[in-house]
């Protein structure tokens, strides 16, 4: 099992930024991949960035490229989600997950932390 509690969110302007926290313990490894997914108002929960703890290599979804930075601390077993240049359709839930590099399915998720961008 893996434990994951994400930290960071809050109320901000457009344009501000934010940074997510996600730490991870219980049966972690080098071969896990830890994402973040979204699910604003309305909506359905969507991919936002992965991380394979293994190489260090990074996948964004489209809306966020250029504006978001996945970072890691290998020591603390914890991945950042650091967030630029926020607009409003950036509002949402934002979940922390983890999956085996050997599946494509995240297996273990966070409480989720609300993310709020005011025009």
């Amino acid at each position: 099992q893996v434990q994951l509690v994400e930290s960071g969110g809050g109320l901000v302007q457009a344009g501000g930024s934010l940074r997510l926290s996600c730490a991870a313990s219980g049966r972690t490894s080098s071969r896990y991949a830890m994402g973040w997914f979204r699910q604003g108002p309305g909506k359905e929960r969507e991919f936002v960035a992965q991380m394979r703890w293994n190489d260090g290599r990074t996948d964004y979804a489209d809306s966020v490229k250029g504006r978001f930075t996945l970072s890691r601390d290998n020591a603390k077993n914890t991945v950042y989600l650091q967030m630029n240049n926020l607009r409003p359709e950036d509002t949402a839930v934002y979940y922390c997950a983890a999956r085996s590099l050997a599946t494509s399915q995240y297996d273990y998720w966070g409480q989720g932390t609300q993310v709020t961008v005011s025009s």
